[in-house]
């Protein structure tokens, strides 16, 4: 099976996110097809919005498929890991056209940086938004992509999703402006939205998101080499892998 599938329709680039049996759980060959796919877009006008989306109607993505994770046994591979992250979402961002995440149901981990990223989500009904790891891995967000949500949510919100474990539906999504529409069909709004938006003037959607892109990089990068590596190398973070694979509650040791 293909994992990610692109399909291009009257001007608008369709990328889905194809491993619906596993809630589309991101692999390293689909963060990188995400990347290459936003780095790859033409400037020619031919290309006009690009939507995103997960296959099989239960998740956008689940977060990054464990398996990725049994590599990290150093520092320099958690590191490795979370730079990787970044330059995926740095794509995102910096993706010459629209991005309009199409959200059903659950959009956790990883799912949720890349949707967090997009200029456009569209949610159904179904939607739950987060970041879970406090209680599920034991891992931790990189300065980044914490900088990323907090310009998005505020610094509030963020430490409230991620101290507490929760994930938010659709009502308060909405409310925070998180959510830009919603629709039983998030992907046939986001198609419709794409397609208007393609009949806007491209240059000025391009310098407009070039520019607020631009502002957000302004600011200085943080050096959290020392809290990545805290996280990843911890006693915690194996026993959260073990307990996730293991369908079962994880004992924390703080170690």
């Amino acid at each position: 099976m293909t994992e990610l599938l692109r399909e291009e329709r009257e001007g608008v680039l369709f990328l889905t996110f194809n491993r619906p049996d596993a809630r589309n759980a991101l692999t390293f060959a689909m963060y990188d097809g995400l990347k290459a796919t936003c780095e790859g877009i033409p400037k020619n006008g031919t290309v006009r919005a690009l939507v995103i989306s997960g296959a099989g109607g239960r998740a956008f993505a689940a977060g990054t498929d464990m398996a990725q994770f049994r590599t990290v046994i150093t520092p320099q591979e958690a590191w490795a890991y979370e730079d990787r992250i970044d330059g995926v979402l740095s794509a995102v961002e910096a993706c010459p056209v629209p991005t309009i995440a199409a959200i059903t149901g659950a959009c956790t981990g990883g799912g949720a940086a890349i949707a967090a990223c997009c200029d456009i989500r569209v949610a159904d009904g179904r939607l739950k938004f987060g970041f879970p790891i406090a209680r599920t891995l034991g891992n931790c967000l990189s300065a980044a992509s914490l900088a990323r949500l907090t310009a998005l949510l505020g610094p509030g919100r963020v430490k409230d999703l991620i101290f507490t474990a929760r994930l938010m539906e659709l009502e308060e999504a909405r409310a925070v402006g998180l959510v830009t529409d919603s629709s039983p069909d998030p992907l046939a709004r986001a198609a419709e939205m794409a397609r208007a938006i393609g009949g806007h003037a491209p240059l000025t959607l391009r310098a407009t998101k070039e520019a607020m892109r631009r502002n957000a990089a302004a600011t200085p990068r943080v050096n959290d080499r020392d809290l990545i590596a805290m996280c990843y190398m911890s006693d915690d973070f194996r026993e959260g892998m073990e307990a996730f694979l293991r369908k079962r509650k994880p004992e924390w040791k703080g170690r």
